[in-house]
C-alpha cells in the first residue's frame, strides 16, 4: 500500500514537473500568513483582541467576497492573465494593510484595508486544484491519481498553515510581526508570478473549451450552449459543510489566541497552531492511501464525527502543554475535511466551472473563519478561551449533521462531460479514456 501510494505521488510530479508545486507551495503562503497574522498584528498594535479579529474578519470577508469571481474569470480568460495581475495587486494591498496597522490607523480605516488585502488574494490553492486535476487527467490518469492530487494540494495548503504561523509567531516573539508581512508581500509578489508564467498556465480556459466525449457534440454545439452549466444541489451541501468547518478553524484561532495570552505567552499562538498544521500535513499526505471503495460521502462522515469529538477536549484546555497536546490530535482530522470537501466538488462540478468551483469551495471555508473570527474573538474577551473552542465544537457537530443528511445525487454534467458519483464502485470493465482538455504541449514542463 505504501509503495503505491508512493508511486501515485511520483506520477503525479512526473505529469505536473517539479517546479510547480514549489511555486504553488510559496505562492500560497502568504495566506496563511496574512489570515492569522493579522490577528496578532492589529492586536499588538491596537492592544485589543476583538479589533483584531474584526479587522481579520474584514480580510477574510474581502477574500470570500472576491475568490468565485477570480476563479470564474479564470474559467474565462484562463489562469495566466488573471493570477498575474492579482497576485501584484495583493502584493501591493499587504504593502499598504501593513503600513496602515504599524501606524495605528483607525479601526474603519483598517478594515478597508484589510477586505482589499483580502479581495486580492490571487487564490493560488482553489486555481493550482482547478489546473493539475484536468492536467492529470488529460494524461490518462484515473480518479485515483485525481485523488492524489487532492492529498498533495491539501497537505501543501496545511504546510502552509504550518510555516506561515509559525514565520508569524517567529516575527512576534521578536517584537515586529510586521516583518512577516514584509515578507508575504514579497511572496505573493515573486512565487505568484511565477505560478502564473508556468507552463501550464496556458492550459486553455474550460468555459470556452470544455472536454468533449461525445463524438455527437462539436465545438460549435459547445460554444452555442453559451451560458454556464448548472451545478447539482449536491455542490451546495458540499459548501455549507465547508462553512461549518471554517467556523470550526476560526473558533479555534481565537481560542489559541486567547489562550496563550491568557498564559502570558502569547508569541507561542502561532507555534501552537503550527503543531496543529503539522498533524494534519502528515494525515493529509497517507489519505492518497485510503481506498477507493471507502467512499466520499462515507469518508465525509466520519472526518466530521471526529472533528467533533476531537475538538470538545479544546474547552477544558487550561495549560500550555495540555494545549499543545490536545491541538495536535485534533489536527488528524482537518486534512481528511479538506481533502475529502474538495474531492466532492471536483467529483460534482462540470468542467467548465471547475476553478470557479474549487474557489468557491475555499471560500466557503474562508467565510465560516471570516464571520467566527470577529464573534470568537468578543467571546474570548469576555467568557475566556473555552468559549471560543465550544463555539467550535458546536459548528463541528452541525458538520456533522450536514454530512449525515447528504445523498448520492449523480453530478449534472454537460453532453461530453464525464463524471464519476461520489461512491461509484470501481468499474467491473476496462474504463473509458478520459476525457481531454486542451493542453499545450509542453504544459508539464518545469
Amino acid at each position: 500500500m505504501a509503495q503505491n501510494t508512493r508511486d501515485a505521488y511520483r506520477t503525479v510530479l512526473r505529469m505536473t514537473g517539479p517546479l510547480l508545486p514549489v511555486v504553488s507551495f510559496f505562492g500560497r503562503l502568504p495566506v496563511a500568513m496574512i489570515q492569522f497574522g493579522s490577528v496578532l498584528l492589529v492586536t499588538e498594535t491596537s492592544g485589543s483582541l476583538a479589533t483584531g479579529g474584526i479587522v481579520a474578519c474584514a480580510l477574510a470577508l474581502g477574500q470570500v467576497t472576491l475568490g468565485p469571481f477570480v476563479g470564474r474569470l479564470a474559467d474565462r480568460r484562463g489562469q495566466r492573465p488573471v493570477v498575474l495581475a492579482f497576485s501584484l495587486l495583493n502584493a501591493l494591498a499587504i504593502t499598504a494593510y501593513t503600513l496602515g496597522a504599524v501606524a495605528d490607523l483607525p479601526t474603519p480605516a483598517l478594515v478597508v484595508l484589510g477586505v482589499l488585502a483580502g479581495a486580492t488574494i490571487p487564490g493560488i490553492g482553489p486555481l493550482a486544484r482547478a489546473r493539475v486535476v484536468p492536467l492529470v487527467r488529460a494524461k490518462g490518469g484515473d480518479d485515483r491519481l485525481a485523488s492524489t492530487v487532492l492529498s498533495l494540494e491539501s497537505t501543501m495548503d496545511e504546510l502552509s498553515f504550518v510555516l506561515g504561523p509559525a514565520l508569524v509567531g517567529l516575527a512576534s516573539v521578536a517584537g515586529r510581526p510586521a516583518y512577516a508581512f514584509g515578507l508575504a508581500a514579497l511572496l505573493v509578489a515573486c512565487c505568484g508570478t511565477a505560478f502564473a508564467l508556468h507552463p501550464t498556465g496556458r492550459t486553455t480556459g474550460a468555459a470556452t473549451d470544455a472536454p468533449v466525449t461525445d463524438p455527437t457534440v462539436t465545438d460549435a454545439s459547445v460554444r452555442a450552449r453559451g451560458g454556464r452549466p448548472r451545478l447539482p444541489r449536491s455542490v451546495y451541501v458540499v459548501r455549507v459543510g465547508l462553512l461549518f468547518l471554517g467556523v470550526l478553524l476560526g473558533a479555534c484561532g481565537a481560542g489559541i489566541t486567547a489562550l496563550t495570552e491568557e498564559l502570558g505567552q502569547p508569541g507561542q499562538a502561532g507555534l501552537v497552531y503550527a503543531a496543529m498544521g503539522v498533524m494534519s500535513a502528515v494525515v493529509g499526505l497517507s489519505m492518497a492511501a485510503v481506498p477507493e471503495r471507502f467512499g466520499l460521502l462515507a469518508r465525509w462522515r466520519v472526518a466530521t464525527a471526529a472533528a467533533t469529538l476531537l475538538s470538545l477536549p479544546l474547552v477544558w484546555a487550561d495549560s500550555l502543554m495540555g494545549l499543545y497536546v490536545v491541538v495536535t490530535l485534533f489536527g488528524a482530522i482537518y486534512a481528511p475535511n479538506l481533502i475529502t470537501g474538495f474531492a466532492l466538488t471536483e467529483r460534482a462540478v462540470p468542467t467548465r466551472r471547475l476553478a470557479e468551483g474549487m474557489t468557491f469551495a475555499a471560500s466557503a471555508f474562508v467565510g465560516g473563519q471570516a464571520v467566527t473570527l470577529a464573534v470568537a474573538g468578543r467571546l474570548a474577551e469576555s467568557y475566556g478561551a473555552g468559549a471560543a473552542f465550544a463555539l467550535g465544537s458546536a459548528a463541528a457537530a452541525v458538520a456533522f449533521v450536514v454530512a449525515l443528511i447528504a445523498r448520492h445525487e449523480t453530478p449534472r454534467q454537460e453532453p461530453g462531460e464525464g463524471g464519476t458519483p461520489y461512491d461509484a464502485p470501481p468499474p467491473a470493465t476496462a474504463p473509458a479514456q478520459p476525457p481531454r482538455v486542451a493542453v499545450t504541449p509542453d504544459a508539464a514542463a518545469p
